[in-house]
């Protein structure tokens, strides 16, 4: 797995998303490409497999209409998600990256922790990968719950799209590795409470270059990006 030159972390949001379709095998392409240490993608459940989609509705980013959750996954798989791009299962994602990156998996609906879980076991015991490869968040609070007493040991990012009245004890209290906050509801008191309580601040989605460097004199771990070279040394 690659590592950044410092400790300011690049997670490429849904890939590169700023230069391909998001979501698919040729983001995660191209942000491997472009060096990113971390990709970030979001799954949701259908027909007990975990698809690899940001919207709750299809007409969004594909060439579909309807409720992800809802589509048959054949229906789903045939879909033009960008430049001619498929939907992606999550397991195409491990096999495209093979430890060359480590892995973010938000999870987008519940019944993703019960299929994720027994995935990421089968891909350490027989793809070589390692339980630091992946973080796995969610701004189902409830849904990393269950994910961490199915596979104890996987770190957790806590995502949040406010600024939390009690600061990072919500992530302290699903013993996350990270907080993961909005660029728009930033607060000093919100980053100092939850590094005071062991834990990283990583922040998204973060692209303007100005911002990114605001975000390193903030005192974050590390972004979310669509542009990945923009962060990267």
């Amino acid at each position: 797995m690659r590592k950044c030159q410092s400790e300011f972390l690049c997670f490429a949001h849904r890939g590169a998303r700023g230069h391909e379709p998001e979501n698919t095998l040729r983001s995660f392409s191209r942000a491997l490409e472009l060096g990113a240490p971390w990709i970030e993608l979001d799954v949701f459940p259908v027909e007990g497999e975990l698809v690899v989609i940001h919207d709750q509705r299809l007409e969004g980013t594909t060439s579909g209409t309807g409720r992800v959750t809802e589509a048959p996954l054949d229906y789903v798989r045939s879909l033009d998600a960008g430049r001619g791009e498929r939907i992606p299962l999550l397991q195409e994602v491990f096999d495209l990256v093979a430890c060359r990156a480590g892995i973010n998996i938000e999870l987008k609906w519940p019944g993703c922790a019960e299929l994720l879980a027994p995935l990421l076991d089968r891909y350490c015991r027989e793809r070589g990968w390692r339980r630091e490869h992946f973080l796995v968040s969610s701004f189902i609070h409830e849904e990393l719950q269950r994910f961490s007493r199915l596979k104890p040991g996987v770190r957790l990012g806590a995502l949040t799209g406010e600024l939390p009245l009690r600061l990072a004890a919500f992530a302290q209290e699903l013993n996350a590795y990270a907080v993961h906050a909005s660029i728009h509801f930033l607060s000093p008191g919100f980053l100092e409470d939850t590094h005071r309580r062991g834990m990283k601040f990583f922040v998204y989605t973060v692209n303007h270059p100005d911002d990114i460097a605001r975000m390193r004199r903030f005192g974050a771990d590390g972004v979310f990006t669509d542009y990945p070279e923009r962060v990267l040394p």
